[in-house]
């Protein structure tokens, strides 16, 4: 299988855009458990950042980081990177129930986090980073990587903010995945452990619903889970969708699930569908199916016409560069604290709303 048909290991490579100097900026790669940890460092090292460190339990992912990062230190423990002045952020891919605990951790220890998403199963955990976060002032970041390592969703964040297609009024988003089930780890179908499927890869939607709506605040107004084919997996849920409104009125409609057919070149049919006052944007993420299989495409219809915009290796990736710059300088440039916390809530919420179809 291509690495772009394994959603568990997909990561995007970019050109090399630094924003510092050799060295200027370290970070450390701990608790591989996720293979989204290597598009963000992939993210990472692009903008100019040094990866030092790598700590892991497992020999096996360990390994096969060392192999792709040759260089790359081991650490025996992860006091050890904690411990290393020179560190300013830990990128991290834990289990997803253990990523708020180990958030406040590094944050505690006086470096910024890096974490993929989702970023807490729990409000309680969400309670203690925003605490940990006034207490230190260090940044809590989340790799939202259906908008951030996706040119053509890059790039209609630029148009939406242009105003290319008016005041935005409804987000449609659509996130099916391949489940690849002999390939997923065990505590994949746990549903303590990774937290429901609006709380995981529905994370994804609700940040973007927040961004593309221009948006600060969002109320969940219907959710929905079901287990529809996976009898086997009890605790996983193969299917869910919400609705949400936003404070400026912006309406919101997300499914997601695991139903990506064998078939389709890549992991999932990834879309999303904007409608605005003055046109409309749609993006087909990974593959334009049956057409090409090559991802970022861009359609945009606006009174000046019909659009069809290829954007792969166009955009680039500028939320890296400025996460380093935002670390470096305590600015927001890349993502506001409130944004990523608000949108982390959502999930949250519509988890815990949500009803369960039989």
């Amino acid at each position: 299988m291509s690495q772009k048909a394994d959603g568990q290991n997909y990561a995007p490579q970019g050109k090399p855009r630094p924003v510092v100097r050799p060295g200027e900026f370290v970070f450390a790669a701990a608790h591989l458990d996720h293979g989204h940890i290597y598009g963000q460092c992939n993210g990472l090292i692009e903008a100019g950042a040094q990866l030092k460190w790598v700590y892991e339990p497992d020999t096996q992912k360990r390994v096969a980081f060392e192999q792709r990062y040759p260089g790359v230190r081991v650490a025996r423990s992860l006091d050890e990177i904690l411990d290393d002045p020179e560190i300013k952020l830990v990128a991290a891919a834990a289990v997803p129930c253990d990523r708020g605990p180990l958030g406040c951790r590094v944050m505690q220890a006086g470096k910024d986090y890096f974490t993929d998403k989702t970023p807490f199963t729990s409000l309680d955990q969400l309670a203690a980073a925003r605490a940990v976060v006034e207490e230190t002032e260090r940044k809590y970041m989340v790799y939202f990587s259906e908008r951030l390592h996706v040119e053509a969703a890059v790039h209609a964040t630029q148009l939406v903010r242009e105003g290319a297609i008016g005041r935005v009024l409804q987000v449609i988003g659509l996130g099916p995945h391949r489940l690849d089930q002999a390939k997923r780890p065990a505590w994949f179908f746990e549903r303590e452990k990774y937290g429901g499927i609006l709380c995981d890869i529905g994370s994804h939607q609700f940040e973007q619903f927040l961004t593309y709506a221009g948006a600060t605040d969002a109320k969940v107004v219907h959710a929905a889970v079901a287990n529809h084919a996976h009898p086997d997996l009890p605790e996983l849920e193969d299917f869910g969708e919400a609705n949400l409104v936003a404070d400026n009125g912006a309406t919101n409609y997300i499914r997601v699930d695991w139903f990506t057919p064998p078939g389709l070149s890549t992991w999932g049919d990834g879309r999303t569908f904007i409608l605005g006052t003055a046109g409309t944007i749609e993006l087909r993420k990974y593959v334009d199916v049956a057409r090409d299989r090559s991802g970022d495409h861009l359609y945009l219809v606006n009174e000046y016409g019909e659009h069809h915009l290829e954007l792969a290796g166009k955009v680039g990736y500028p939320f890296f560069g400025e996460l380093i710059l935002d670390c470096l300088e305590r600015t927001e440039r890349a993502m506001t604290q409130a944004h990523v916390f608000r949108a982390a809530q959502l999930a949250l919420e519509a988890q815990a709303l949500a009803k369960r179809i039989a």
